[in-house]
């Protein structure tokens, strides 16, 4: 940010602290065999014994080029099988309360002063919210994460989403709940898992060091100090990243890193899905290679956890998102907060085709001893998942959009002769008009 309060303009990818930006090439990192081969062979065994790589070696990942691409998925595609062999988790979520946001999150089309057309409307009946669960778990959704726009809760807020989890669960036998609420207060943690949350998602989003250029009304020790909260109480603690947003490599790194010190359950990766109305409209720096070199790089760190895609899946993998899930085992069902996904049967087409299958209500989505220590915790689930849900807030009520206004808008696409990798793709954008919030009927 600059003094007078406006974003400083920088060269997508740069690190925005201004230093230079570190990139470390296959042959720059030691290992017995040498080059690619030799590395991915390292990575793999690393992966298999849940051991961290070095920071140079996840570095190498992400400065792999397009012909090194297949080789790199099918090594981190070997540790996501030992954890988690073929299957899929689905999630799916429910924004409980859209809009006007008092925080200033760069990425976020809810922020303080956004002009993204996005749906506005306060809390949901638990009632409503219910129903909304119920679309995704009849379509074979596990886990249902509840999101409510907002710093952090108020306590009324807390009952609220209580009651909220409490009717989702005595209509959905079984189905497991996430809150991502913000930032907790004291106390606010222990009534969430007392009304039978099994997971709490806060999102670090990005490193420590360039946190302040994309938030500047809450701290990265904030989000940090509320998923250790989470985790305090029994509740399995999902976090997760955004990319796309200009950073680094390193950057990337550095927040992988830091999650795997935090040791959340769940780590949702997001691809920046650049709203207009926000302040990083412009920020397309990512191509569906880049986006498996990160899923591949939050693999190899994160061997064991429940990787998740989670926001701008559709935007930035296209047509490669099939590839995507030798890398992650997760994903969201249908839409996400504020915009549209592809449809919820396409979701299901894309995971059978590619030869995967949808994970099971009864089968437990962690490795035996990650579920066997979050038993230990004190929460039953054994999921480790959660949403890259990461709210923004709202200031106050928020007037619902009518039914009258719930076809879905999209800005029109570029010209295709004129788009190249990295380019504006703003067709690909779809502002959510149903589901929660609305009279039509969810996508699931």
């Amino acid at each position: 940010m600059t003094t007078d309060g406006k974003r400083a303009q920088r060269t997508p990818g740069a690190r925005r602290s201004g230093g230079s930006r570190r990139r470390t090439r296959w042959d720059a990192v030691p290992n017995d065999a040498g080059g690619p081969v030799g590395l991915l062979d390292t990575l793999v065994a690393k992966g298999l014994r849940r051991e961290l790589p070095s920071q140079d070696e996840a570095l190498a990942v992400l400065a792999t080029s397009d012909d090194e691409l297949l080789d790199v998925v099918a090594a981190a595609g070997r540790v996501r099988r030992q954890w988690f062999g073929r299957r899929v988790k689905l999630n799916y979520l429910v924004n409980l309360k859209s809009g006007l946001c008092p925080e200033d999150c760069s990425y976020c089309s809810q922020r303080l002063g956004s002009k993204a057309e996005i749906l506005k409307y306060t809390w949901l009946k638990p009632d409503e919210a219910s129903q909304a669960a119920a679309a995704g778990v009849a379509a074979g959704a596990k886990r249902v994460c509840l999101v409510a726009s907002g710093r952090g809760p108020t306590d009324r807020d807390v009952g609220r989403v209580s009651q909220t989890i409490e009717a989702i669960k005595a209509q959905n036998e079984g189905v497991e709940v996430c809150a991502c609420l913000g930032l907790l207060s004291d106390g606010q943690a222990e009534r969430l898992r007392a009304a039978g949350a099994d997971a709490y998602n806060h999102n670090l989003n990005t490193s420590e060091a360039t946190y302040g250029d994309i938030t500047t009304t809450h701290t990265y020790a904030d989000r940090v100090e509320t998923v250790r909260q989470a985790q305090a109480v029994g509740m399995s603690a999902c976090s997760g990243l955004i990319a796309g947003m200009g950073e680094s490599d390193q950057d990337l790194v550095e927040v992988v890193f830091a999650l795997r010190e935090l040791d959340p359950d769940s780590v949702p990766v997001n691809f920046l899905i650049p709203f207009e109305g926000t302040p990083l409209a412009k920020e397309w720096n990512l191509t569906p290679q880049r986006c498996l070199r990160i899923l591949a790089m939050v693999r190899f760190v994160c061997p064991d956890v429940e990787v998740r895609i989670a926001g701008g899946r559709e935007v930035h993998l296209r047509s490669l998102q099939s590839l995507a899930l030798h890398l992650a085992n997760s994903i969201f069902l249908g839409d996400y907060l504020t915009s549209e996904g592809q449809a919820g049967q396409a979701d299901l087409d894309m995971i059978a085709d590619a030869g995967f299958e949808v994970e099971g209500a009864d089968t437990t989505t962690l490795p035996e001893h990650r579920a066997h220590a979050l038993a230990a915790a004190g929460s039953g689930c054994g999921s480790g998942g959660g949403g890259g849900c990461g709210p923004c807030g709202d200031s106050g009520a928020a007037v619902p959009e009518t039914a009258a206004a719930a076809a879905t808008t999209a800005v029109p696409a570029p010209d295709k002769a004129q788009a190249e990798p990295g380019a504006a793709r703003t067709g690909l954008i779809a502002v959510r008009r149903r589901g929660a919030g609305t009279e039509l009927p969810p996508n699931a």
